[in-house]
């Protein structure tokens, strides 16, 4: 377990922490000297077999954004409370934090209980447990504690290990997500960042991207506790030892996770909640967003009203004012920019999206169902709203917060097909897209009785995504009722294709022989096959070898010569190329009796096929043993 150690400042945070870990948190000179915590601390201890990391946060209010980055991954908190001050406001601020990042678990300290008399301390303590209660925070009975004199610390810490023991393990969504609290770099290691694991889990060797921006990154080797392991675990805290990267590049705000997973946008669609005590929160206002450890500005969008006022919860839209790549039900807190205090936070809904419309009934009921189901839901509800465009896995996976290959695991045995590139779509809707097919091709079949091209049949079905085409074509050739020849789809009706099998024949022998007939001076491509169905044969007569197909680059042309009639030619120009000097490109047209027109493309493929070689204008031999 992860407890962030929460509460105003000098309430006595640190010293608690030391009492129960005997680590010091306060590493800074200026902490050491100013007597307050600047940046976070963390010490962990081992009690009945549990450990539990904790998390020193700041409690000045100049350093609540430390503490909110600090909050993120988080299982519990310890509010601590004076005995001699009571709740005050940033005891107020850090459990609204803690709350809005979905923290519901605590152990409540009452310090500095040797400071006032027993029952002003216990009053505290009845006051720090109504507050906790009124928050949400689940809190048994808050425990009267003394750094100095070690009052309670045994009992606190078998409250914390019970903490432990009573929670649930952290999900793992199958893949990392690690925000970066800290990045520095030690001697022969070189680049070291520190943070909660919030997804998933990390081993050595693992090759990631940090985000935003995607820089490839490589797991050199980990630490849990300051001992190397091989692997850890979500919810733990870790060092990561990074192989390819400065410090300055993965900073507090940056975050490590599975290279490809996590896209950038500028628009976050969320749940939004007020904190109470805070002002009104109007649509356009703009805001400070801190998520996971990151911070940046935003400008809030109201979906449903214009004004969300204290204790209500609504959708919303964040633009944030530079892309952020972020998992799907993540949590976030929005402070005012000026001056600057905790209003709201919530969870994030659909991490990759676009500008919402406003007051729109079907987005505001997708974006509720959304907020409402678990991951396995909202992949099945995708597939099915997606009806035959089908979902790719890969987008299931971000807007549920999983990695892809549990998206598709969460499909189970539902009637849902996984197709050609890791699109899913529901068996009905594929079975309507192949009984389509099939319509739409007997109806063409009076107008277009060679078949239709894949991009003719995409425009008459424009319901069907491309991937669900493709797989409907697929399994529509592979069971024969279906033919994909020559570039066209049709019907295979076995009567008419043995027609058509006899009448290609007999018009590839027509073309082979008007070809031949032509001799050097051939027919014209576009005149001997004026209709797709020729020039699909003449196409395959040259990929047979029986035509060859050169070029008249003057004319922007191709001319056919049958195969024997190019080797006739061979044979004559032979011995003519074998004397020197060779011959000119109309001297080897007049030995062939042929024009210029006919010449230089057939001279430029014996060219290209290196029976002649040319120098300059003229044109020798140059495979001799191939002249017999």
């Amino acid at each position: 377990m992860v407890a962030g150690v929460i509460g105003h400042v000098d309430h006595g945070k640190t010293a608690l922490v030391r009492a129960l870990t005997g680590m010091e948190t306060d590493r800074l000179p200026e902490e050491q000297r100013r007597g307050i915590s600047i940046a976070l601390g963390f010490a962990h201890f081992t009690a009945d077999s549990s450990v539990v990391d904790l998390i020193d946060m700041p409690g000045h209010e100049r350093f609540v954004r430390t503490m909110i980055s600090g909050a993120t991954g988080i299982d519990a908190v310890l509010l601590i409370v004076a005995a001699n001050e009571g709740i005050k406001p940033q005891t107020i601020e850090h459990v609204d934090i803690a709350v809005l990042l979905g923290v519901r678990r605590a152990v409540i300290a009452v310090s500095k209980a040797d400071l006032v008399a027993d029952h002003e301390a216990e009053g505290v303590a009845r006051q720090a447990s109504a507050f906790a209660a009124r928050a949400g925070l689940a809190a048994a009975t808050p425990i009267l504690t003394s750094a100095t004199t070690g009052q309670g610390v045994a009992v606190l810490k078998q409250a914390l290990a019970s903490a432990v023991r009573d929670g649930a393990a952290p999900a793992d969504d199958g893949f990392p997500y690690l925000p970066v609290d800290r990045a520095f770099s030690i001697a022969g290691y070189g680049t070291v960042i520190t943070g909660t694991l919030r997804r998933g889990g990390l081993a050595v060797g693992d090759e990631l991207a940090v985000i935003p921006g995607g820089l490839a990154v490589r797991v050199r080797s980990l630490q849990v506790h300051g001992a190397a392991v091989r692997t850890a675990s979500p919810g733990e805290r870790v060092a990561v030892n990074l192989r390819g990267v400065e410090p300055a590049q993965v900073p507090r705000g940056t975050a490590l996770t599975a290279r490809g997973l996590l896209t950038s946008s500028p628009w976050l669609s969320v749940t939004l909640r007020v904190v109470a005590g805070s002002p009104s929160l109007r649509t356009n206002v703009r805001l400070m967003l801190l998520v996971g450890t990151n911070e940046v500005e935003a400008r809030l969008r109201l979906l449903d009203r214009d004004v969300l006022e204290p204790g209500e919860t609504a959708l919303a839209q964040l633009q944030c004012a530079e892309p952020l790549a972020i998992p799907a039900r993540e949590r976030f807190v929005l402070r005012t920019l000026s001056p600057p205090m905790t209003v709201g936070g919530g969870q994030v809904v659909e991490p990759m999206t676009a500008r919402r419309r406003r007051h729109a009934s079907d987005v505001l009921a997708r974006l509720t169902a959304l907020a409402e189901a678990g991951p396995a839901r909202i992949v099945a509800d995708e597939v099915a709203r997606a009806g035959a465009a089908g979902a790719r896995l890969d987008v299931l996976a971000r807007l549920a917060g999983v990695a892809p290959a549990q998206a598709a695991a969460m499909l189970g045995d539902a009637p849902i097909v996984i197709g050609r590139g890791g699109v899913a779509v529901m068996q009905s809707a594929i079975d309507a897209v192949l009984g389509r097919i099939t319509a739409v091709l007997a109806a063409s079949e009076p107008t277009h009785p060679d078949g239709l091209s894949r991009d003719q049949l995409a425009a008459l079905l424009p319901e069907a995504g491309p991937a669900v085409l493709d797989e409907a074509i697929a399994r529509l050739v592979a069971g024969g009722s279906l033919l994909h020849a020559g570039g066209s789809l049709r019907i295979r009706r076995e009567a008419r294709e043995q027609n058509r099998a006899r009448e290609e024949a007999a018009l590839a022998v027509r073309l082979t022989e008007t070809l031949r007939r032509g001799g050097l001076s051939p027919p014209d491509p576009a005149k001997l096959a004026p209709d797709p169905q020729t020039r699909r044969l003449l196409d395959r007569l040259v990929r047979e070898g029986v035509a060859v197909r050169t070029l008249d680059r003057v004319q922007k042309r191709e001319i056919l010569f049958h195969r024997e009639v190019v080797e006739a030619a061979r044979r004559q120009l032979a011995p003519l190329l074998a004397n020197p000097p060779g011959l000119l490109t109309g001297e080897a047209g007049a030995a062939l009796g042929i024009s210029r027109k006919y010449s230089v493309p057939l001279l430029e493929y014996l060219d290209a096929t290196g029976f002649t070689r040319r120098t300059g204008d003229r044109r020798t031999l140059a495979r001799p043993a191939e002249t017999g």
